[in-house]
């Protein structure tokens, strides 16, 4: 049984925004009832590749706006920290893979959490895959490392998106119950991202959220759930 009281929490996400799809409801539900210290790492900048260059000093203006939006949005669901990076939006797979490690370590190193989320390593998006391969290569089991517990999340409009292959398909085999205000909490969040949310039936969307923990509550006969996928952990 993962053991998540009071516990130090990592999410690290490709883009603003993924943070609150993958994993929102249940980081208000570790704050809020459970006494957990819950910190965000976003790797990329998330915005340049919806323009024909990812010339970055076109888009300050955007930018420092959608930077403004994951602070509210942290504040949103009780993250003690949320730090964004600079990585290429879409462009994960131009970066050398150690640039990403190094920075995931050093953050592993500041926070020491006990238990990480991240991206389903099958996801249609280059990053998300590419985060996920980070994120394991910086916690290699070694010896004398600490033991940590790493989960995979989805991300709506980005691993539903993949091809419908048993080897990539998201299966969770942990579901985390969280109830109407934290799914509520989730929701605000995603509004605090008022470039990013979208109408129904996108699935980025408030009805979308709300669907999504409906099915995955679902699974485990609850009103609502986020879905999960152990890659490691130590009893």
């Amino acid at each position: 049984m993962l053991n998540i009281e009071k516990k130090k929490i990592l999410v690290i996400a490709a883009h603003p925004d993924d943070e609150v799809i993958g994993v929102g409801g249940t980081i208000h539900k570790l704050v809020k009832e459970h006494k957990c210290e819950a910190h965000c790492l976003i790797l990329g900048e998330g915005l340049t590749a919806r323009g024909p260059s990812n010339n970055r000093e076109a888009w300050t203006e955007q930018l420092n706006h959608h930077r403004q939006n994951t602070l509210k949005s942290s504040v949103i669901l009780g993250y003690k920290t949320s730090e964004a990076l600079n990585f290429p939006d879409n462009r994960f797979d131009s970066v050398t893979l150690l640039d990403i490690v190094k920075v995931i370590e050093k953050k592993c190193e500041e926070i020491l959490p006990d238990i990480i989320f991240t991206h389903h390593g099958s996801d249609l998006n280059i990053d998300h895959r590419i985060t996920c391969e980070a994120v394991l290569t910086a916690n290699r089991p070694q010896p004398h490392e600490q033991r940590r517990s790493i989960l995979t999340f989805e991300t709506l409009s980005s691993t539903e998106w993949q091809a419908p292959l048993a080897s990539q398909a998201f299966l969770p085999n942990i579901y985390i119950e969280i109830n109407k205000d934290n799914l509520d909490s989730k929701i605000k969040a995603l509004e605090a991202y008022d470039t990013e949310i979208k109408k129904y039936p996108h699935p980025r969307s408030t009805k979308g959220l709300t669907i999504t923990a409906q099915r995955w509550g679902l699974n485990v006969g609850v009103n609502y759930a986020e879905g999960f996928r152990l890659l490691r952990t130590i009893i």
